[in-house]
């Protein structure tokens, strides 16, 4: 009896030898879980993830992976159109994001994270002044820029910061406010500038008299609401105070507008992009940050639908002779 109950000891010391021993061996095999970003926050699928003793794996379609190591201390991510970046393993922590950045292209420039990521506050601004003063601004994302502003209007002015969310909203708002009206007013002034000299023109390819004619009478009857509308429609904005001037629009009256249709135009978007992602987030779980690019497809679809609209299945109104 006591030769049986010595043997079932020894048993049960081998068995928890094996159990430390296994113990031991699972412990030495790690694993870590990595998320592939862009510099735009975007996830990047179906990249490969490889470490150092040539273990392959690839990302899923939320960026995803997961790979063992025992003895690996880097891995390296590789995709096609962006940079081939190594990442050192004790620099991670049981999960977090690496980030390998985008080969630009000229797509970008259509992307608002482009210009927050590459200039920050400073470049926003100088976007806003010149796409509603300059010719040239024409082209860039403004209201979906505005919007993703509104999102990440903490980063933006983290050297300005309140620490209160508000208050940083108001500060960035009341700054971007300033940009767009400065640049109202250049547009306003360049245009009365040139305007007088507009109505000598001769009929040309790009000009016709009677369409000057024509914007006048409209200022007239709608200068300020037109000011205000055209804030919130892509291009229109940029050309509205250059033609408010070649019409010789009152100033106390274009003044009056441009800076009440700044003040709804940048709080809307901003303010608009700040709670909405909360409202997403908290509510939902959704985090807009992610679906950016449907987030200016949106915004684009709703600022100019409504004009194409009007454009191609309004009243046509037949053009008096001038």
């Amino acid at each position: 009896m006591q030769k049986t109950l010595e043997q079932i000891d020894m048993k049960r010391i081998l068995y928890s030898l094996l159990f430390i021993f296994c113990a031991l061996t699972v412990k030495a095999q790690d694993s870590v879980s990595i998320k592939v970003n862009d510099q735009y926050q975007r996830d990047i699928d179906h990249a490969i993830v490889i470490s150092n003793d040539s273990d392959t794996v690839y990302t899923n379609n939320s960026g995803e992976a997961m790979f063992a190591y025992t003895h690996i201390d880097s891995f390296s991510v590789i995709k096609d159109g962006y940079e081939t970046r190594s990442f050192a393993i004790s620099n991670l922590k049981k999960f977090k994001p690496v980030i390998i950045h985008k080969d630009f292209s000229y797509k970008d420039l259509l992307t608002p994270m482009f210009y927050i990521i590459n200039g920050g506050l400073w470049l926003l601004l100088l976007i806003i002044f010149a796409e509603t003063g300059l010719f040239v601004g024409f082209f860039f994302p403004g209201d979906s820029l505005l919007f993703v502003a509104g999102i990440y209007s903490h980063e933006l002015v983290e050297k300005f910061t309140t620490h209160h969310p508000l208050l940083d909203l108001l500060l960035l708002s009341a700054m971007i406010v300033i940009a767009g009206v400065l640049g109202n007013s250049l547009g306003y002034f360049f245009g009365k500038k040139i305007g007088p000299a507009m109505f000598s023109w001769q009929d040309r390819f790009l000009f016709k008299k009677k369409y000057l004619i024509q914007a006048n009478d409209f200022y007239e009857k709608n200068g300020g609401a037109a000011i205000i509308y055209a804030r919130f429609v892509p291009i229109v904005r940029t050309f509205a105070p250059i033609v408010a001037g070649i019409v010789n629009m009152d100033k106390k009256k274009f003044t009056y507008y441009n800076i009440i249709g700044c003040v709804a135009w940048v709080m809307s978007m901003i303010f608009g992009g700040h709670y909405l992602q909360r409202f997403f987030e908290v509510k939902f779980h959704f985090n807009l940050k992610k679906h950016l690019e449907l987030i200016v497809l949106g915004i684009v679809l709703i600022t100019t639908v409504p004009i194409l609209i009007k454009v191609f299945f309004g009243k046509k109104h037949s053009t008096p002779n001038i």
